[in-house]
């Protein structure tokens, strides 16, 4: 029986819980995930309508990208909409997973399903974080390099970009001698030992640190593993904020306004003024995104796809680039089919439902 702890494991293996922001509250806000999973909702906000169709669903977990809750409560009293949900959600023993800034800082989260659906190419990460990466170096007899290599790497290190099992080795000798109260491997008590040993390199994402170190240890041969870790200011290319690209073929500024209405369903977008006669580069951000607009603007987009513009912010186009906002619901509407996605190509065979409640707040008259 397949437990909601089990979908929330897999969830983090996809999109990490320490990418997200700090203000933001991925995760589980409600429930018990030791619970039997008898049916998963998604949605994109979690309301007290969606949790009465989790429950004429027969669904036990509701996978929401907006936390219900993003600031402490202090009180459960009913008197918003909020409270409402969380204790609806609670009578009715219903879990409530988030999945938010975490899933937009994943190369193939949020903003990816924009620039597919959009139908960019040679797509990027528009801000790339700088703050996730480890190296591990450790010291390897030669003979048991391969075997511990295969198993940093099954762990998950090596991996930079499009390209796994990288690593970085030169060999050397080590030195050791072993106390009356050691176990060696290699070499005898109270005498001096050397051996050689291949310097050993790996990057790997820093939150995958425990899963490393476990696999370094159980596979070393030595009973004191020697090894230092570095934490790396490099760009990671696969964590950050917003995506750009490129159009297969340049539009006309008005039919790619046209184009993006129509992907993304709506009627109205408001935008600066098209100061490109042709749109090729598309710079995006699902959600929020004016904090991009700068990197936009200096990566040489010819638009810039974001939701929640200020009046004044939209002057920060300063002729530069075109600013389109979409709307933030109508910006992230596809997340619900990319969480689907995941899950169902990992879990078979569990039911899992789209929510059928419209949580778009905005309406347009």
């Amino acid at each position: 029986m397949t437990k909601i702890k089990d979908i929330i494991q897999y969830l983090e293996t996809f999109a990490p819980p320490s990418y997200q922001e700090d203000y933001d509250n991925s995760g589980l806000i409600i429930g018990n995930q030791q619970n039997d999973l008898s049916a998963a909702m998604i949605a994109l906000d979690c309301t007290e309508e969606v949790v009465n169709d989790a429950i004429q669903k027969n669904c036990n977990l509701i996978i929401a990208h907006h936390p219900i809750i993003f600031r402490g409560l202090k009180k459960l009293t009913g008197k918003s909409y909020i409270e409402r949900t969380v204790i609806k959600a609670i009578k009715n023993d219903i879990a409530i997973y988030a999945i938010h800034t975490n899933l937009d800082h994943v190369a193939k989260g949020v903003n990816k399903e924009i620039a597919d659906r959009l139908g960019l190419i040679q797509t990027k990460i528009l801000r790339s974080r700088l703050d996730t990466l480890q190296q591990l170096t450790t010291y390897i007899p030669i003979e048991n390099t391969k075997d511990v290599l295969a198993k940093l790497h099954e762990a998950g290190a090596g991996m930079i970009g499009n390209y796994q099992n990288c690593s970085f080795r030169t060999e050397g000798t080590g030195t050791f001698l072993p106390s009356i109260n050691a176990n060696p491997t290699i070499g005898k008590k109270g005498i001096p030992e050397e051996v050689k040993e291949n310097r050993v390199e790996v990057i790997f994402p820093a939150y995958l640190k425990s899963k490393i170190l476990k696999a370094l240890f159980e596979a070393h041969p030595y009973e004191e593993v020697a090894y230092y870790l570095h934490d790396l200011i490099n760009q990671n290319n696969e964590v950050g904020s917003g995506m750009i690209g490129y159009l297969p073929k340049p539009m006309e500024s008005e039919q790619f306004i046209s184009h993006l209405k129509k992907i993304l369903n709506t009627k109205v977008v408001r935008h600066t003024a098209l100061i490109k006669d042709k749109i090729s580069k598309v710079a995006l951000c699902g959600g929020s995104g004016s904090f991009l607009l700068g990197d936009a603007i200096a990566q040489n987009a010819d638009i810039f796809i974001s939701g929640d513009f200020k009046y004044h912010e939209f002057f920060d186009a300063d002729g530069k680039i075109i600013i389109a906002d979409v709307g933030h619901y109508e910006s992230e509407q596809y997340t619900k089919e990319l969480i689907y996605n995941n899950i169902s190509e990992k879990f078979a065979n569990i039911a899992l439902h789209f929510t059928g409640v419209n949580t778009n707040p905005i309406f347009y008259a």
